[in-house]
This record gives structure tokens, C-alpha cells and sequence, in this order.
């Protein structure tokens, strides 16, 4: 038993599944940026991308559950080459289903990318963006020199697309930590953010998603050389939320990379914890009345997920008093 379950067992809380509402599918690991933060170790040299044949086999499988969202990650889920035909597919399924992306506002200020913004609202994508902080040292230091202005300039572009007005066309940023501490009360972060976005830029916005950095992949090789990593494991140790449990993205993901392989979550999917039905578990294989009582994998990075206010791809669990 590890330490997360130990936690767990500690304060009588199981860690189970619900009926799965998002599937959350890896694009791959190609991406415009590197950024210090990145647990996918995503970047422009990557060439790791889902083929053509297992996204089909993915949506075919979709086509004929009910999970009711797709979320596109990556990466920059843009970059891949059949995102345009995935969407569209999506969108027409005779019950058409919600699609996020996980958008690297970045990428609509690269050549070839023009068409980013129109298509998306076309198909109401809801668009969910990397925004460490409103002001310019903290973002391009995480995510690279230039990233703060290009962003602002592409987030201008969706505004006036009615993106962050619309309700129909939702733009949510998000907030990591630029250092080895936990995010703050992100109700109050949001109107922080609110009050200088539009202040500065005239730029809008739905919500604010403040996830916890966790301390894997491309992170824990930036907290190894800062040593810090030992200090911060402990702080997410000893910031466990018993409330947040019941909310864990994990209960209701299915998660999926580049190869179709199926994970309780993102961060599972980057150490490889990979799901198992008697056998390797892929994506299309899975009969939901089944799956929903394969057991959760869990492992130390898991407090990143119930520390503090907790973490999610949707940002908080809860709030703090």
C-alpha cells in the first residue's frame, strides 16, 4: 500500500469511479513551446502523434457510448493534422458531444494557424488556455520569452469572436504556480485576474482554473536541479484535503494517450501507470458497465491532486473557508 492510500484508508475515504463523462484524449506531444511546468515534457521536437487509424478507432467507440465531452490535450492538440476532421466528426455524431481543447494560445500566432479562432467558434470549442499570470515576467518566464504578448494578442483575437462574452463560446485560463508553492483561493485569484485582464488588455474571460504543478516529468527534473523537490512533495503531503477526494478528476476521466491507452488520469498517463483488464486496456476495448469498477491507480503524486483546494483539469475541488 503507498502513501496516498495509506492517506486514504487513514481517514475511512474510498477512491472509486462514477459513470465516466469526459474523455480525455492525449493528441500527442507536439507543441509550439516548452515550459517549465509541462508534465507531458511536451515541445516543437516531439514527434510523438495519435495516428489516424486509433483516433478513428477512439471515436467509433465514443459514437456509441454516451460520455457526453471530449477533451483534447497535448501537446497542442491543433498541431495534429486531423483535428479539423476530428471536431467536425464529433460535432455531427447523431448525439453530438461538447469538445474542449486544451489551446496553447500561442499556436493561433503561428503561420498555418490562422484558422484556429474562426473554427473553433464555428463548432463552439471550448477553449481552456494557459495564463500563469496577468502580467509579463511570470508567464515568459515559465512558458518562454514572447508567449505572454503573443497570448494577449490571441486572446484579443478570440474576443472579438465573442470568446469569454458569448456564453456559447467559453474561454477559461489557467493558473500554475511559477514556483514550488500551491495555488492560491482561486475565487479570489479570478476577480484578480477579471479586474487586470480587462484593465490592461480589454481582454474577457469566463473562468479561472487554478491547477496544482505536479511533481512529475519535466517539473521534478526542474525541482531535482532547484532542490526542491523533497520540500515540495512534503507540502502537497502535508496539505492533503480529505474534501477533495470525492471530486478527483479520476472518478469520472477516462484518459487516454497518443497510442490509445487507457490511464485514470494525465499525470498516470506520463509515469506509464497504465490500466489493465486482464490485459493491456485500450480505449475501444472498454465496456463501461466493467470499467466502472476496475480499480483507481494511485501513487504519491496523487496528493498534488487533493492538496489544498485541490486540483483538476477543471481547476479547484473546493473552496476553503
Amino acid at each position: 500500500m503507498n502513501a496516498f492510500d495509506r492517506t486514504l484508508e487513514e481517514h475511512k475515504l474510498a477512491l472509486t469511479r462514477s459513470v465516466p463523462k469526459i474523455l480525455q484524449l492525449n493528441m500527442g506531444k507536439l507543441c509550439n513551446i516548452t515550459c517549465t511546468h509541462c508534465h507531458v515534457n511536451a515541445g516543437p521536437g516531439r514527434k510523438e502523434l495519435i495516428s489516424t487509424t486509433h483516433l478513428n478507432l477512439a471515436l467509433d467507440w465514443m459514437e456509441k457510448t454516451d460520455v457526453p465531452t471530449l477533451d483534447l490535450t497535448g501537446g497542442t492538440p491543433e498541431m495534429h493534422p486531423d483535428f479539423r476532421d476530428m471536431v467536425e466528426r464529433v460535432r455531427f455524431f447523431d448525439q453530438p458531444r461538447e469538445v474542449m481543447t486544451r489551446l496553447n494560445a500561442t499556436i493561433i500566432e503561428e503561420p498555418g494557424y490562422e484558422w484556429i479562432p474562426e473554427f473553433h467558434a464555428k463548432h463552439k470549442i471550448v477553449c481552456i488556455a494557459s495564463m500563469p499570470c496577468y502580467s509579463p515576467d511570470n508567464v515568459n518566464e515559465q512558458r518562454g520569452v514572447g508567449v505572454f504578448d503573443r497570448s494577449i494578442t490571441a486572446f484579443q483575437k478570440l474576443n472579438k469572436l465573442g470568446y469569454g462574452i458569448d456564453p456559447d463560446l467559453k474561454l477559461h485560463l489557467v493558473y500554475n504556480p511559477n514556483g514550488a508553492f500551491l495555488p492560491p483561493d482561486q475565487k479570489k485569484l479570478k476577480a484578480d485576474y477579471k479586474r487586470e485582464m480587462k484593465k490592461h488588455f480589454d481582454i474577457d474571460f469566463h473562468d479561472l482554473f487554478c491547477i496544482t504543478n505536479m511533481p512529475i516529468a519535466r517539473y521534478a527534473t526542474y525541482l531535482k536541479r532547484s532542490k526542491q523537490l523533497a520540500e515540495y512533495l512534503n507540502l502537497l503531503t502535508e496539505s492533503f484535503n480529505p474534501s477533495s477526494v470525492g471530486n478527483l478528476m479520476c472518478r469520472d476521466t477516462i484518459s487516454v494517450d497518443w497510442e490509445g491507452r487507457v490511464f485514470d488520469c494525465d499525470f498516470n498517463q506520463q509515469l506509464n501507470m497504465q490500466l489493465a483488464n486482464g490485459s493491456p486496456l485500450n480505449v475501444w476495448d472498454i465496456d463501461i458497465d466493467k470499467f466502472v469498477s476496475l480499480p483507481i491507480l494511485t501513487g504519491r503524486h496523487c496528493f498534488g491532486c487533493t492538496a489544498g483546494s485541490g486540483s483538476s483539469c477543471g481547476g479547484a475541488l473546493v473552496e476553503l473557508d
